[in-house]
């Protein structure tokens, strides 16, 4: 699935390619390491035998498997998937298979199998389709940008500069989640998982959110175009989900 030509693993300039699939991964593993240490300290960090954690190392583990189909060096990371006891509402996974899951997003949400599969399967596949080292390029490039226009047109237009190129990162950042999230669904789909449950996955997540921040300005879809656009691509998906558990 491809929410949006030229962006992901297709992207036609490999953006990616300016740093290196490498420093990215050992990056993640060490900002992993040493959050996962701060936690450990706060005993924060739910037990194995926490029945929260054996849920989540359950559905993650039958997501896995397809994690390669998206990104053949998926298949050497070292996964590991950890829960936090927090009253934050979210997950990530970092670049190089290192996933956190925090309680508040259960305890808020009530999620239930299918939909915690989307969510985990959403946050796999910002890894596999190496975000993270989009966003990297991506830096790299507005900074030498901003140089050559600065250079070119004076510092009386650096404002500008600034504010035209944010926004061009802002909308990358809307494909990066709609591409996320339905990879996450095929994902979800193919380990037995509804598909559908991603619609109601951001039901709950918009029903929570606070403020009206317009979609133009925010770096995420806003709930009511996230889910036209779930909707859009579930034919293709729920016969993987429908062939599984026949």
């Amino acid at each position: 699935i491809r929410a949006n030509e030229g962006v992901g693993l297709d992207a036609p300039l490999k953006l990616r390619n300016l740093v290196s699939a490498e420093d990215i991964e050992s990056q993640g593993d060490a900002q992993y390491q040493e959050y996962l240490s701060e936690i450990l300290k706060k005993n924060r960090l739910l037990r194995a035998d926490d029945a929260r954690f054996k849920r989540v190392v359950r559905i993650t583990g039958g997501l896995l498997p397809f994690a390669q189909r998206f990104n053949d060096r998926a298949g050497n990371w070292a996964w590991e998937v950890n829960v936090v006891k927090s009253n934050v509402i979210n997950a990530f996974c970092l670049p190089g298979g290192k996933i956190i899951v925090f309680t508040g997003i259960f305890d808020a949400l009530k999620l239930t199998d299918d939909e915690t599969a989307a969510m985990i399967g959403h946050e796999i596949a910002h890894a596999v389709l190496e975000h993270a080292r989009e966003r990297e390029a991506k830096r790299r490039l507005r900074d030498f940008g901003e140089r050559a226009l600065r250079n070119i047109l004076g510092e009386d237009v650096d404002r500008l500069v600034r504010v035209g190129v944010n926004l061009m990162a802002l909308k990358f950042s809307r494909n990066d989640e709609i591409e996320a999230d339905l990879v996450g669904m095929e994902l979800a789909a193919r380990a037995g998982f509804d598909p559908r449950a991603a619609i109601t996955l951001w039901k709950k997540m918009t029903a929570r959110e606070k403020g009206n921040t317009p979609e133009f300005l925010s770096t995420h879809p806003s709930g009511e175009s996230r889910i036209e656009t779930i909707e859009e691509h579930l034919d293709e998906v729920v016969p993987l989900f429908e062939k599984v558990v026949e």
